[in-house]
């Protein structure tokens, strides 16, 4: 054994010892009803921004909205999908994509029509 490596053969076994993964499905009913539910708040909270985007983009006009704040809400929401796709987290990633296509939809509409 390399004299660098004494004593750390052993912390990849010990560290996956002490990672309490939970069992999927989870037991608890509420927990499995979360679980699924979450897929449908994902998709739903993008699509109750439409309207704004059929707003916008239907009427051609962008006075009353903010390009500084849709900027900012598209670029958090690219962060947040980085995020999603490094935790491997799907019910994120599919709002977060949800939430860039809507925001940058919008952020457009804002920048050709005001």
């Amino acid at each position: 054994m390399p004299k660098n490596s004494a004593g750390l053969h052993h912390f990849h076994v010990r560290k996956r010892i002490h990672v309490k993964h939970e069992s999927y499905p989870h037991q608890n009913k509420w927990v499995r009803l979360m679980d699924k539910l979450i897929y449908l708040v994902g998709v739903i909270g993008p699509i109750m921004t439409v309207p704004q985007l059929y707003e916008v983009w239907s009427k051609q006009a962008a006075d009353s909205l903010s390009l500084i704040t849709w900027a900012s809400w598209t670029i958090l929401s690219c962060f947040w999908l980085v995020y999603a796709i490094m935790h491997k987290s799907w019910p994120l990633i599919i709002s977060e994509i949800l939430w860039v296509i809507v925001e940058a939809g919008v952020l457009v509409g804002i920048i050709i029509y005001r």
